[in-house]
This record gives structure tokens, C-alpha cells and sequence, in this order.
């Protein structure tokens, strides 16, 4: 892991130094989805509680043409950022609703939910934020 040290340099006997984590998308170790019914859908963890993350952790989805997250629900709500592509969020109702680049989705907690990738011939990347507790 890639750990930078700040140190901040005052005359102050209270002078501490913070260890900050920087990590790159690219070195966050990227694995399946295992859950049934997810298809082509890959998660990396570059922020956690095992880096001392205090309230969340930081997931990466990345949804490859012709795939999806499983339809499912969980007792925590989580916060998504779309990186890149275009998909749908599938509401409880089975209703699609569009994301693309740039759009923000917050689901609550147990609600049912699925992430669909729209395009053939892009990945479809998304930053999910979830309490620390539950990654």
C-alpha cells in the first residue's frame, strides 16, 4: 500500500504527524462479484476500515458491457458516484432509471436495487460509499 507521511511543522508541543493514504484506482486489487445474479461485475476496495478509514469505506464498481450487480437488498443505504459509462439503477419496482458520468444515487437501506450497464462497448464505473462496518 502507498502511504504518505505529512508532517506539519509548528512551534507547538502538540505537533503530530497524520498518516494519509493515496492510493491509485489501479492498485486497489479487483475481484468478481460472487453474489448470485451479478454478471460481469467487478469490485475494488482502495479505502476501508483496515486503512482506518473512521466512518466509510470506498468501493469501485466496474459493470463490463452486458452486465449487471445482483437484484438484491441490504440493512445499510449506500452513496454512489458514477466515474464513467452509462447505466440504470433498477428500483424496487423493476423501473430503470438512467445514470451516466457525473450523476450522484443514493439507495436507502433495504431497498432493493440493481446497477445495469447500458452499453455494449464501454465499462459502466461507479465510487459506492457504504458504512466502514459493512466492507
Amino acid at each position: 500500500m502507498n502511504f504518505k507521511t505529512i508532517y506539519f511543522f509548528k512551534f507547538d508541543k502538540n505537533v503530530k504527524s497524520i498518516n494519509m493514504k493515496i492510493i491509485s484506482l489501479d492498485q486497489a486489487p479487483r475481484s468478481k462479484v460472487q453474489m448470485e445474479g451479478a454478471l460481469n461485475a467487478w469490485k475494488q476496495i482502495p479505502l476501508s476500515r483496515e486503512d482506518g478509514a473512521p466512518v466509510y469505506a470506498y468501493r469501485v464498481f466496474s459493470i463490463d458491457p452486458g452486465g449487471n450487480t445482483p437484484y438484491h437488498r441490504h440493512n445499510y443505504a449506500h452513496m454512489n458516484f458514477i466515474i464513467e459509462g452509462e447505466g440504470y439503477l433498477v428500483n424496487e419496482a423493476g423501473e430503470k432509471q438512467n445514470l451516466k458520468s457525473g450523476d450522484f444515487a443514493l439507495v436507502m437501506p433495504d431497498e432493493k436495487h440493481q446497477y445495469i450497464n447500458a452499453r455494449q462497448d464501454k465499462a459502466f464505473v461507479m465510487i459506492c460509499g457504504v458504512p466502514k462496518e459493512f466492507e
